[in-house]
């Protein structure tokens, strides 16, 4: 077995004792303390997050999980490309892990990269059940470094999921802590005109919907490696060091803009897949979404590893020092941003109380049916970013007023498939109902849809329609997905997409993956609330062929 051993406070993982590819997996009760509060929660091997799994590519793993619950669970080993029956999500792939049972996951590793494993099973996943995957590649990188860390980022709140979706089906805005204020409105008024205010205002209010619906859930605490901003986790290094950070955001719900104050960064991978390097000043993490770049600090002084949430309603910290016990300033939050018309797909005067969002359509600034003739770094100049609406509240900017990485700046480093046109083209819009908290797509949740059905050997393009004011970072399992940036075969690999208000996204897939699949929106209660398909992949090999029905006794959650 392979056994992991804990360096001191700083979490370092030092080289397995056994080479062989079999590991242990517990699912417990743990308590979980931010530092702010402390909770009970789900984690792996008595903590959370549960340890980073180190896997080589081309071996074959074997993963024993034991269910020390009583309740179901479930482990998904997101972005890896594997048998469907090993993919870990109750009623789809497999029936779930019983309270007391040990379940064991066997497939290939023909992947290398940083991902991440959580709970499929209710909403043990926000409530800690994560962890780490570091896959070592059989080649060499096309990238040099002295060191690395993985970089873990969540959204702990002190209340359990479950009472979570309860408050917000109860009163969607239960955990909006950034309402606008009356002396907004002033200062608004003072800026716009107060006719202009007055009317902006009334336009909001009889679509039902506030400029500060950025994010759903508010009043957590952002975490690394299971530490709090006070408990700053520390990486170190030598001045002069090539520095890896593979950072993964294993949030429930939130999005995270991430800086280091006085280091470049350069973006060289994402979601596991190779990229042409970039150098940023900082990024935005969706949920879900990996990102691995390297630093060079030549320095020997502490620099800040500083993520704040896109509603900027809360921080995570961590530290990179020469030595133990340095700690550099943590920057002040900045301004929370406001949604604008651009991200209510250019529609005043909507009421999207009474009406759900599938009876809309979407008239966003944002199509990349034409992408391959745009030229991405004129769209760029000054700012402004082709994967959000022209004139959206929520596009990022850097706090230096440099380099904010688009996706638009993602080119794979080697083309994973030929490029080749598309079979056929599937409309995904994603729906919703904030008055009511429901979220689907095409206007129907989950529990009332027909799955999608894909054939294998086709080549699908996905076109994502945001009808809705919300980010959404959309995840398919077992196949790739193939982000349409405008540079053909160079189209960025990833494993989840996200689509911001008023946009349409287009993203290809090689149905290469015969089986049945979950494709959702990874924001923990969108995904509870509806947004979320089951694809059935049709034909393939023989040997792999999908059963037509996977049990689902024991009422194993999706």
């Amino acid at each position: 077995m392979r056994r992991f051993l804990m360096a001191g406070a700083l979490g370092l993982l030092l080289p397995a004792l056994v080479l062989a590819g079999e590991y242990d997996l517990t699912v417990d009760r743990v308590s979980i303390d931010t530092g702010d509060f402390v909770k009970e929660g789900i984690g792996y091997n008595g903590k959370s997050p549960g340890p980073v799994l180190r896997f080589k590519e081309g071996e074959n793993v074997r993963i024993n999980v034991t269910n020390n619950l009583d309740e179901m669970t479930s482990i998904h080993w997101h972005g890896l490309i594997l048998p469907f029956e090993q993919d870990g999500v109750p009623g789809i792939s497999f029936p779930g892990i019983k309270p007391g049972e040990t379940f064991t996951y066997e497939f290939p590793i023909v992947q290398a990269g940083t991902y991440w494993f959580h709970s499929h099973s209710g909403f043990q996943e926000p409530d800690g059940a994560f962890g780490a995957i570091v896959i070592e590649p059989e080649g060499r990188e096309p990238f040099r470094y002295d060191r690395e860390y993985v970089v873990q980022l969540t959204d702990k709140h002190p209340h359990s999921g479950d009472r979570i979706m309860r408050n917000l089906k109860m009163m969607p805005d239960y955990y909006n802590r950034q309402q606008q204020t009356v002396g907004e409105f002033f200062s608004d008024a003072s800026q716009n005109g107060l006719m202009n205010t007055i009317q902006d205002r009334m336009a909001w209010g009889d679509m039902r919907m506030m400029k500060a619906d950025v994010e759903d859930v508010q009043g957590f605490t952002g975490m690394i490696n299971g530490m709090g901003p006070e408990q700053n986790w520390t990486g170190l290094f030598e001045p002069g060091e090539r520095i890896r950070l593979r950072f993964i955001n294993s949030s429930a719900m939130t999005y995270f803009d991430v800086r280091i104050p006085g280091l470049d960064m350069t973006v060289v991978q994402a979601d596991g897949n190779n990229v042409q390097p970039v150098n940023v000043d900082e990024f935005r993490i969706g949920v879900a979404e990996t990102y691995d770049v390297i630093v060079r600090p030549r320095d020997a002084q502490a620099y800040t590893i500083f993520a704040e949430s896109m509603g900027r309603s809360g921080y995570a910290r961590a530290t990179l020092a020469p030595e133990e016990g340095m700690a550099a300033s943590v920057p002040p939050m900045r301004d929370a941003p406001r949604l604008t018309m651009a991200d209510m797909s250019g529609m005043p005067g909507m009421d999207h109380g009474d009406m759900d969002h599938g009876d809309m359509t979407a008239q966003g600034d944002m199509d990349h049916s034409n992408m391959s003739d745009m030229d991405h770094s004129a769209m760029m100049e000054g700012g402004s970013d082709p994967f959000y609406a022209k004139g959206s509240g929520i596009a990022p900017a850097a706090a230096n007023g440099g380099k904010f990485l688009s996706y638009a700046d993602l080119k794979a480093q080697k083309p994973l498939y030929e490029e080749r046109e598309p079979t056929r083209e599937i409309e995904l819009r994603l729906t919703g109902n904030m008055e009511r908290y429901t979220w689907s797509i095409n206007g129907v949740k989950y529990e009332d849809a027909d799955p999608i059905r894909l054939k294998y050997g086709e080549r699908v393009r996905f076109k994502f329609v945001n009808e809705t004011m919300m980010t959404h970072p959309m995840h398919l399992h077992g196949m790739w997905s193939i982000l349409d940036v405008g540079a053909g075969e160079w189209n960025p690999i990833k494993h989840t997409v996200s689509v911001q208000p008023g946009t349409t996204v287009y993203m290809e897939t090689e149905v290469d993956a015969p089986g049945q699949w979950a494709f959702h929106c990874h924001l923990s209660y969108h995904a509870a609330a509806g947004m979320f398909r089951k694809v059935i992949v049709e034909g393939g090999p023989d040997t792999t062929q999908a059963k037509a029905d996977v049990a689902t006794e024991e009422g194993g959650d999706a």
